[in-house]
């Protein structure tokens, strides 16, 4: 794999355009509300087109993440079982790089296999493109609003004297 600038932008014009993406994190985002008993509100096409632009603005942070998605995009392992581990790794890290520091990346981990679990990719795709769909899905909707939590300040934050 070469990785450059116009490889970097080439990428984010595919994450940009995956129109899997938005109704993944949506219906992630209804089962974890199920789950926690909360309400999480949708993302729109917009939102999610702007917060890919964010990512592949951090030039360090774009490099990663157009490289964990071309591996998983092209990921395809005889058999599949035994590439299950390697597209789990690189799926969950793809989830951790683009939602952020922590604790988002552990959530996003998290929510990777949630999602992952959910989705199931064109039997004439390579099998890791559906680990990086759901790999897109937990880390966006881990960075975006419309957590409750997320929004208020945390009653944790000492204030400085």
């Amino acid at each position: 794999m070469r990785i450059s600038p116009a490889t970097v932008r080439a990428e984010r014009d595919r994450v940009r355009d995956n129109e899997r993406v938005v109704p993944l994190i949506n219906s992630t985002r209804d089962r974890l509300a199920v789950a926690f008993d909360t309400d999480v509100g949708h993302v729109t096409d917009e939102q999610y087109e702007r917060e890919v632009d964010a990512v592949f603005a951090d030039g360090d942070v774009a490099v990663n993440v157009a490289g964990l998605a071309g591996l998983l995009r092209d990921l395809d392992v005889e058999g599949d079982y035994p590439g299950f581990v390697v597209d789990e790794l690189l799926g969950r890290e793809l989830a951790a790089t683009i939602a952020g520091g922590q604790p988002l990346s552990l959530l996003a981990e998290a929510t990777f296999h949630v999602a992952d679990v959910y989705t199931h990719g064109d039997a004439a795709e390579a099998a890791g493109q559906d680990d990086l769909d759901a790999a897109l899905a937990a880390g966006f909707q881990t960075r975006l609003p419309g957590w409750a939590w997320t929004e208020t300040e945390s009653p944790f934050a000492v204030p400085p004297e």
